[in-house]
């Protein structure tokens, strides 16, 4: 069994921020699988889904992204989820826009969600980092995150969200080093990079 965790916050406020890719991810996951996360369980918006010939719980914690950690550990524990079975989508600012990684554990680079999953969990999760890029000259980093896509940004968000959502079948399918082998090295073959 796996935990498919989508970070963002919740309410119509929030539904088109770059703090919310991770629920965008999380809803197209479900989606492709023809159903949607409405089910309340330990603060969470969550599905059942089968990935592959694995299980995964899908979920949208709806404690706010700075709290996110609690929703995580109580369905962690309900559904007996070892720890490298944790999957995290989340935005990045520290990758530009466009870029999609896999990652395992790493500090938090100062994402409230991550800091708070860390002190409830631990670091031993699987990460798909979706890159938002770096704030403008003279914003500030949470006012960034918090407003919504820009024009530009958003006829390009369909073809991520699915990257991204790729990225989690991959890790859940045939594991985090072959995701990482992957996903991380599109960019570099992209780039024309040898």
């Amino acid at each position: 069994m796996f935990l498919v965790l989508g970070l963002g916050n919740p309410g119509s406020r929030y539904v088109r921020t770059r703090h919310n890719a991770g629920f965008l991810v999380v809803d197209r996951l479900a989606e492709r699988q023809g159903t949607s996360c409405t089910k309340r369980q330990f603060a969470s918006l969550v599905e059942t889904v089968r990935l592959g010939h694995e299980s995964a719980v899908l979920a949208k914690p709806q404690t706010y992204m700075n709290r996110s950690g609690q929703a995580a550990a109580s369905l962690r524990g309900y559904y007996k989820v070892a720890d490298e079975d944790v999957v995290v989508i989340h935005d990045d600012v520290d990758l530009p826009f466009g870029d999609i990684r896999v990652k395992r554990g790493g500090g938090h680079g100062g994402h409230n969600g991550l800091r708070d999953l860390k002190a409830r969990i631990g670091s031993d999760f699987v990460r798909i980092r979706f890159g938002v890029g770096r704030p403008p000259a003279g914003w500030d980093t949470a006012d960034y995150v918090l407003a919504s896509w820009a024009d530009a940004e958003s006829d390009q968000l369909p073809e991520l969200v699915d990257r991204a959502a790729d990225a989690v079948e991959l890790v859940v399918v045939e594991g985090p080093i072959a995701a990482m082998n992957q996903v991380n090295d599109r960019r570099s073959r992209a780039a024309g990079d040898p």
